[in-house]
């Protein structure tokens, strides 16, 4: 069911802001990135053919590739090979760089109204 009156936008927005901060709060208690992914997929249907469905996609994919990043770091941590060593220390917080770059912007588009994915 897609957002079909005003105040369902607002409501979904609202959501989707909600999501944002869940992520960023997720630093400190990292449990909440797993509730926020969660709820991504839940209400991904509430936000179909609105310019809010792109936020859910920006937000899901930021998961995926943040934890596919976070699980190279991790093993890369581990690897003790020549120039290898400790590069999971250089992935890692560029992992969390990246998540926050994502997180930034897309409130900052969300704030203006934006969709996160524009054609050029």
């Amino acid at each position: 069911m897609s957002c079909k009156t005003t105040e369902q936008l607002k409501s979904a927005k609202l959501l989707t802001a909600t999501i944002y901060v869940m992520y960023a709060a997720s630093f400190l208690v990292g449990v909440i990135w797993f509730i926020a992914i969660i709820m991504n997929y839940v209400k991904r249907d509430d936000v179909t053919d609105t310019y809010l469905e792109s936020h859910f996609r920006w937000q899901i994919r930021t998961f995926w590739f943040s934890m596919l990043w976070a699980a190279a770091g991790f093993l890369l941590s581990y690897v003790n090979v020549g120039y290898l060593v400790g590069l999971g220390f250089i992935v890692l917080p560029i992992d969390a760089l990246w998540v926050l770059y994502r997180i930034i912007k897309g409130c900052l588009y969300l704030n203006d109204g934006k969709e996160m994915y524009q054609a050029k």
